[in-house]
């Protein structure tokens, strides 16, 4: 099993169940508890989780961090920026909004010769070290836990540029299309990326559908794309066909 496997069911695991001892936690997994405590030290360092006599707690601060956020639905989350990509042609201007799948399609485009524009840190931190890639980082208030930049300085920055695709997340979409964040911050940026795209593809995994927010952020006809691995014949695909979206399924 893969470690990032191993991640994702640790912390999903604990979430579930409270504190788990490492004996518990090897027998579950199928690996040895010197393998979980590996595991255990490394989700710690990420502050995913607390260290207890003989075992694990997940952390309890109110809002995930990007780190933890990125552990759920790793492999779907890989399958779907693996095939926004493919809709990527050199040469292209690309805005990559925050969000644990808009990493994993960053991530499938080292080496392509085009230019990303981002407030999203870890994305920053995927191509920095890509020399084919001309990076342009946007300003703003660092939002430390979820490794991006937000704010009047971010939303003011994207609306002097223009970008031939928008790659951006949600943390729910309705059941008749309407994108949703949990985080006020990020709808204004969202908002202004939308506006300064030519084309708008939302990447979202199944669990986003419905998923949660409380603020939204546009309607279904702000959007020409969405990739997504949920069930066809789920209420929002059909909500977003009937808007006239794209509906692409991996």
């Amino acid at each position: 099993m893969l470690p990032q496997r191993r991640y994702e069911l640790i912390m999903q695991i604990l979430r579930a169940e409270g504190p788990v001892a490492v004996a518990t936690l090897g027998a579950r997994l199928g690996v040895s508890q010197a393998t979980v405590r590996r595991d255990l030290t490394w989700l710690s360092e990420q502050g995913l989780l607390t260290r207890v006599r003989g075992g694990a707690a997940a952390s309890t601060s109110l809002e995930p961090s990007f780190a933890a956020v990125a552990t759920e639905a790793h492999e779907a989350k890989d399958a779907i920026g693996r095939r926004a990509a493919e809709m990527v042609e050199d040469g292209d201007v690309l805005l990559l909004d925050i969000g644990t799948t808009v990493h994993r399609l960053a991530a499938h485009l080292r080496g392509r010769q085009v230019t990303v524009m981002t407030a999203n840190m870890a994305v920053y931190e995927e191509l920095v070290p890509d020399p084919d890639i001309e990076l342009i980082l946007l300003g703003g208030v660092v939002r430390r836990n979820y490794h991006s930049l937000v704010g009047f300085l971010t939303s003011d920055a994207v609306r002097q540029l223009r970008a031939d695709k928008l790659f951006m997340g949600t943390s729910g979409v309705r059941s008749d299309g309407t994108l949703m964040d949990t985080t006020m911050d990020e709808v204004p940026v969202r908002r202004a990326m939308i506006a300064s795209a030519d084309q708008a593809v939302l990447l979202a995994d199944a669990a986003k559908f419905p998923g949660n927010g409380f603020a939204t952020v546009c309607g279904p006809d702000a959007l020409d794309v969405v990739v997504t691995d949920a069930d066809e014949g789920t209420p929002a695909l059909d909500a977003l066909r009937e808007n006239g979206v794209k509906v692409v399924l991996v």
